[in-house]
């Protein structure tokens, strides 16, 4: 960490004393940004991060700095920039902003120029010693900046080429030729979603010295406050049910996705269970973007580059081995593994966002670079649920860490369906896929506030993310690519690890909305493919793991050896987590044994299944010590069941499969757990559902209904019991939880004579919203 100090010390004050004619001023090393926000997610097409004033129609508070000039004089002002609609031709420039030196805004205004990153002259000042730069929003749409250059040669023009923007950017930082290097780490990880939080807590409980490396500055990738999208898949099930534990000491238990606050993400929790292991060397704002290979014929990482986002300083990350968990597989490819990647048809990146209610709403810009939309060319946003209701049962005895939101019903939110980047390039065309969801998002809110006022006019923009969640890019090759295939038949590999939950989910342009922009549509739909078994999970096999190609090299995550229907399955951050968590301890196999990755699987294999069937909160102070189980290890929430087997319950069970239906009804899967293989719900006029039955034995029998409550589900649902004493019809509200456990209600007890027909019934008659049809338990008193 001294190695770190002294590096941002002398390139703090390399800064302020850069050469006479010309000063270098990175945007992303403002000592105040104001409102304006770090992008890091395209370091790899344009070389450098950036400050994006994301006001969503609101301008931003200006970023500030103050520089040193050597020599006094006339400078000309460049800034590098661009006007992100111009790729497509767009009428207008929404990312308008200008620069400020010493409290006075220079004329021009920029970000209007171009289809690219290029340089733009502000204007000519008079510097004398230290001046103080600002940038100055003037639209809130997205205007970004990459660096300011400061030339007293009145001819010099700054390079468009990009390799030479960074060859000049290093010579005016004065940084050096090679970045210094690290201590050697037994494991680096890459990336700082749920599949590297994963690798380096593992590692770091199994006495390995981890480092650790986020381009962003939280963590939780898809599932940070950034991107919020839900942490799907089961975890601790299948054959090692302690996987999954460490990933649900950090997991989120957010309401809703997007959330009302981005508290529901819990960032801090995040990063304090990492913080809390010693032997990890957390990196945050530190992007990977180059690689260095040990000379001779084995292919083996030697180290990483890391660019500092704030400072641009470099840093070279030396390794044992190393886990590339940053889902575009960069780490991967950078070593020259064998990659996987789908020539059109992937999944894409969403942008999702929120509206709130406001007294006193803003004015809405006018938006002509935006698509033009009209209200049937987008699904219109959705009412958020009261909080704390999904996933309700997932939260039993935990420490939520954040308050829910009061009032939800005040927001709005654009859902995971805003998706775009299907036929797009995954890695270079980045940043174009998410311009393109932001004039999307920016031109359906211009579209809800023009034609219907009345009921959208009272919202503002709450949140837009601006950090895309991509779905499908590179994947490495391992030494077993697991096709979707195995998952349906079951077939169960050696090496059989982490169990996958989710089905075989694949996104399409979705048909109804692709109409207007056939070449480039931005809703999606999820095509759900061939199931899993979701109560013990598929478990995908180790050597998925570890490339085939570079000898030190781990992966998790959505970047794993599999082919895109099992990706379908395997790319939820839970899952993806716990394969964070199984090459933490291969790692420590690894290097105890002065092994590789494969070298594991080959010789090492029941040691792996050992360590799998320890608790997650296990953990040995050094490379040769004991496993031991921490006195303060974290108490887990309960485990519940996502389904309930019909054979393993009380009395007389009648699931919805085995009901007389009548009308129209709808089966589902997503409030959990269910009886049996699905529920079934409706509202269909005239519609009902027969759950018929009879007892052996007479006597007095309590009668349950089961559902999950959801927003939608009818608050007062009529169910009839035909028994002994006739009929009796009670009413429910299927909006709010059952009185038992589980989702069992108890409607009461009735008499039933032994070989009668008795029967339980539904119907949705004035029942105020869906029917809620799980199964019927008859249970003798």
């Amino acid at each position: 960490m001294m190695l770190r100090r002294t590096l941002l010390a002398a390139l703090a004050a390399t800064a302020l004393s850069s050469p006479a004619q010309q000063v270098w001023v990175e945007a992303e090393s403002f000592a105040n940004p104001g409102g304006w926000m770090l992008d890091t997610q395209f370091i790899d097409i344009m070389g450098s991060p950036y400050l994006l004033a994301h006001g969503m129609g609101t301008p931003v508070k200006n970023a500030e700095t103050e520089i040193t000039v050597a020599e006094p004089g006339s400078y000309k002002v460049w800034v590098r920039t661009k006007n992100w609609v111009g790729p497509w031709d767009a009428p207008g420039a929404p990312g308008k902003f200008q620069v400020s030196v010493n409290g006075k805004t220079l004329d021009k205004v920029l970000g209007t120029e171009g289809k690219d990153w290029l340089w733009q002259e502000a204007g000519t000042v008079e510097l004398k010693g230290k001046a103080k730069i600002g940038l100055v929003d003037n639209t809130g749409f997205d205007g970004r900046v990459d660096a300011l250059v400061l030339s007293k040669d009145a001819t010099f023009t700054p390079p468009a080429d990009f390799a030479a923007t960074n060859e000049l950017r290093k010579k005016l930082l004065g940084l050096p030729a090679q970045a210094p290097e690290t201590e050697e780490y037994d494991l680096v990880v890459v990336g700082g979603g749920y599949s590297g939080m994963g690798a380096a807590l593992s590692g770091a409980r199994q006495g390995l010295k981890v480092a650790f490396i986020q381009n962003r500055p939280v963590l939780g990738g898809n599932g940070s406050s950034e991107v919020q999208v839900w942490a799907m898949g089961g975890t601790r099930r299948g054959l090692y049910p302690h996987l999954g534990e460490i990933v649900e000491e950090f997991a989120d238990r957010a309401s809703n996705s997007p959330a009302a606050t981005p508290e529901e993400f819990n960032d801090k929790l995040k990063e304090e269970v990492v913080k809390a292991e010693k032997t990890i060397d957390l990196f945050l704002n530190t992007h990977v973007y180059a690689v260095e290979m040990e000379k001779g014929a084995d292919k083996k990482i030697r180290s990483v580059t890391g660019l500092d986002t704030r400072t641009g300083k470099e840093t070279r990350f030396r390794g044992k081995f190393f886990s590339d968990c940053t889902g575009h597989g960069s780490v991967g490819f950078l070593a020259g593994a064998s990659i996987l990647q789908e020539d059109k048809g992937r999944m894409g990146m969403s942008n999702m966002w929120v509206l709130k209610k406001s007294e006193k709403p803003k004015a809405w810009p006018e938006t002509p670079w935006a698509l033009d939309l009209k209200l049937e060319d987008f699904p219109a946003p959705k009412v958020m649920e009261p909080a704390g209701i999904k996933n309700k049962a997932n939260m039993t005895g935990y420490d939520l860490g954040y308050t829910p939101v009061e009032n939800a019903e005040d927001y709005l939110h654009g859902e995971w369906f805003w998706e775009s980047g299907f036929d797009q390039d995954p890695i270079n065309g980045l940043e174009r896929i998410r311009d393109w969801n932001f004039r999307a998002v920016y031109g359906a809110v211009s579209a809800l506030k023009k034609f219907e006022p009345a009921k959208y006019g009272s919202y503002d923009m709450q949140w837009l993310a601006y950090v895309g969640g991509t779905r499908e890019s590179r994947r490495i090759v391992g030494d077993l690519i697991l096709p979707g295939e195995d998952m349906v038949k079951g077939v169960i590999h050696p090496d059989a690890c982490v169990p996958t939950t989710w089905d075989q989910d694949l996104h399409y342009p979705k048909e109804q909305y692709a109409v207007k922009f056939p070449e480039n549509p931005f809703i999606s739909r999820a095509q759900f493919g061939k199931h899993t078994d979701r109560k013990n999970g598929y478990p995908v096999p180790y050597r998925c793991l570890y490339s085939k190609d570079i000898g030190n090299l781990f992966m998790a995550g959505r970047n794993i050896s599999v082919d895109r229907y099992a990706l379908g399955s395997t790319r939820v951050m839970r899952t993806c987590g716990m394969f964070g968590e199984v090459v933490g301890k291969a790692a420590w196999i690894s290097v105890r044994h002065h092994t590789t990755p494969r070298g594991v699987y080959e010789q090492y294999l029941d040691i792996l299944k050992d360590l799998m069937n320890q608790p997650g909160a296990m953990r040995r102070d050094s490379l040769e010590g004991p496993l031991y189980l921490p006195a303060n290890a974290k108490k887990l929430p309960e485990i519940v069941n996502e389904t309930l087997d019909v054979k393993k319950m009380d009395g007389l069970v009648i699931d919805d499969a085995d009901a007389e239906l009548t009308g129209k009804w709808a089966q589902g899967e997503g409030l959990k757990p269910f009886v049996g293989d699905h529920y079934s719900y409706g509202q269909d006029k005239g519609a009902s559902a027969k759950f018929a039955f009879a007892v052996k034995e007479s006597g007095e029998y309590e009668v349950r209904v089961y559902w999950q409550p959801h927003e939608n589900r009818g608050k007062s649902v009529p169910i009839t019991v035909l028994s002994a004493d006739g009929e009796k019809t009670v009413q429910v509200d299927q909006s709010k939880p059952a009185n038992g456990k589980q989702g069992a209600h108890t409607i009461g007890t009735f008499k039933f004579n032994a070989g009668e027909e008795a029967s339980v019934i539904f119907r949705t008659e004035g029942s105020k919203g869906n029917v809620h049809l799980d199964a019927v338990q008859v249970v003798k008193k």
